[in-house]
């Protein structure tokens, strides 16, 4: 059997994500990039660490992915980001990046968490959204300014509304 042609960037596969570990760590980051997630909740939980001892840690949860162990410095840079109490995160959003500690004698990969607020994403537009969109800045009840403030167009979502404009002016 011939070896397989190395994957591309885009869907190579990190060996942790096969033993399914059950908290997020630095081998979730795409391709090694940032990652801006949002925080569901923060609360203490005891756990079960490797080798059966049981731990007590904060533990972060996050919208879309797996929950993060937090420890001292990253509670440190939410905290300056958004004041001391966990209740507060809720919600907010935060940059992970990859770095590396020293644990038990050898550097280790993990989790850090960026010092600034992450800059709003313009989500995508659908197109029947687009479509209602478009229909009210006919009607004057929406305008061009909004849709392309609140939204990331496509080149060919931004012909629709450059043509649309043609035709109101």
């Amino acid at each position: 059997m011939e070896p397989q042609a190395a994957a591309s960037e885009e869907v190579r596969t990190h060996w942790k994500k096969l033993v399914d570990p059950r908290y997020i760590g630095a081998y979730a980051l795409p391709n090694g990039n940032d990652l801006v997630v949002t925080i569901e909740m923060v609360r203490s939980e005891e756990i079960t660490m490797m080798g059966g001892k049981k731990e007590v840690h904060s533990i972060m949860y996050l919208k879309g992915q797996k929950p993060m162990i937090l420890n001292a410095t990253n509670s440190k840079s939410i905290h300056k980001l958004y004041g001391p109490y966990i209740e507060d995160w809720a919600g907010k959003q935060i940059t992970l990046y990859g770095s590396t500690a020293k644990l038990g004698g050898e550097m280790v990969e993990c989790l850090r968490i960026r010092p600034s607020i992450p800059a709003k994403v313009k989500q995508k537009i659908t197109g029947q959204r687009l479509t209602a969109a478009l229909e009210q800045i006919r009607a004057g009840t929406y305008t061009v300014a909004k849709l392309r403030a609140s939204f990331d167009l496509t080149a060919d979502q931004q012909i629709l509304v450059n043509d649309l404009q043609k035709e109101l002016a």
